[in-house]
């Protein structure tokens, strides 16, 4: 089974994101706006119960977090993905780091960047014009973050919860 572990941010910056995402994201009906801590790797059923007590103690070992986006940003020229760029913050990237020491299933391909894509698989054209309309405009915004989700895809290659871990203690 293929699982991810990921927060979703508030209704209002899902929205945000969503404004975007119908249009320039082929992922849009897959999974809503999200921020990964660790991309999708495959688990059995076995090791997915062993993952959900892992990650509940991890969760109780981290207190709700604040976290801000304040523009538009690309990974160009590495793939052609506009996203939200989530400032870098202690809380954040030492959960991102803690799971994927505790979880070294499939290790990540690419550095920690915390983001919430709103656009990606764009042709070179495509990416140019809508970047380089959006980067002009900033997006404040900051929300406190008290819970992650281990999530599943299922055979459409939709993602759904299988269980949320709320951050601090219970």
């Amino acid at each position: 089974m293929k699982v991810g572990i990921v927060i979703f941010p508030s209704k209002k910056l899902q929205d945000q994101a969503n404004s975007f995402r119908k249009r320039y994201d082929p992922n849009y009906s897959l999974i809503p706006p999200h921020l990964t801590l660790k991309p999708s790797f495959h688990a059995s059923e076995d090791q997915i119960e062993q993952l959900t007590v892992i990650l509940d103690e991890i969760s109780n070992r981290f207190e709700p977090f604040q976290i801000k986006t304040t523009k538009f940003s690309s990974f160009k020229p590495v793939n052609n993905v506009i996203y939200f760029k989530i400032e870098a913050s202690e809380e954040l990237e030492e959960l991102q780091k803690v799971i994927n020491e505790k979880i070294t299933a499939d290790m990540p391909e690419y550095a920690f960047v915390p983001h919430i894509t709103i656009g990606q698989q764009l042709s070179n054209d495509e990416h140019s014009d809508v970047y380089g309309s959006l980067r002009m405009n900033q997006f404040n915004y900051e929300e406190t973050v008290d819970r992650f989700h281990l999530l599943y895809q299922l055979e459409n290659g939709s993602w759904t919860v299988y269980e949320t871990f709320r951050l601090g203690k219970e």
